[in-house]
């Protein structure tokens, strides 16, 4: 079992945990949408996708943030997952992302879909 993302406590006041099919889901979410220069030992961390929700949607954007969120993943996350397909959707001031990966230490492949929303 690994420690749950985002931090929380269980119902019996213990730190809460996932399996390891959750938790690589947890690992996903935690590159894309944490801020490069956010974490003070690995400044470079991250896809920072939390920026775009407010950035003008257009094909050269979505392009551009595809390259960006497969590169992390694979650089940040490439022992435990092959990366298949990356899908990033803007609609007004909402972020969809949707992640195709084969977990290495299973090969499954696996669909995590992750979203944002902007908002005052």
């Amino acid at each position: 079992m690994e420690i749950r993302f985002p931090f929380g406590i269980d119902r019996r006041g213990l730190t809460a945990s996932s399996g390891p099919d959750a938790h690589i889901r947890d690992l996903i979410e935690q590159v894309l949408f944490t801020m490069p220069g956010e974490r003070v030992n690995r400044p470079e961390f991250g896809a920072g996708l939390d920026r775009l929700l407010f950035a003008p949607n257009s094909p050269e954007l979505a392009a551009a943030t595809e390259a960006t969120v497969r590169s992390s993943l694979q650089r940040w996350l490439a022992d435990r997952i092959q990366v298949e397909a990356v899908v990033v959707e803007s609609v007004e001031s909402a972020l969809t992302v949707t992640v195709r990966y084969v977990m290495r230490r299973t090969g499954e492949r696996a669909t995590a879909t992750f979203s944002r929303e902007g908002g005052p």
